[in-house]
């Protein structure tokens, strides 16, 4: 079973997210950051079925998506899984990927 492991940066993006959701609905801002969390988790039965945005010496970067959010997550193999960050739809994935 593949082991998840959220980069230090893309629990800056989740806090983000949850902080600008929370001024106007706190509720919201937990069901939303709970949400992103649990479809994350999901990679691990099927981390390969998503979106392959690109090759990079050390595995794939792969996006997943969350309602209006892409989560951008490299797979070094089908065990091995680390959370790059967590997007907007809007943002361009380019200006915040290495």
């Amino acid at each position: 079973m593949a082991e998840i492991r959220w980069t230090e940066e893309s629990v800056v993006w989740l806090r983000d997210i949850h902080d600008y959701i929370s001024r106007d609905n706190p509720i919201a801002a937990n069901e939303v950051v709970s949400g992103i969390f649990d479809r994350a988790q999901g990679l691990v039965q099927f981390p390969q079925l998503r979106h392959k945005y690109r090759d990079e010496p050390d595995g794939e970067i792969r996006v997943l998506l969350f309602g209006h959010y892409r989560i951008a997550y490299l797979l070094k193999s089908a065990d091995d899984i680390d959370i790059l960050g967590v997007f907007h739809g809007a943002l361009d994935i380019d200006e915040y990927l290495p």
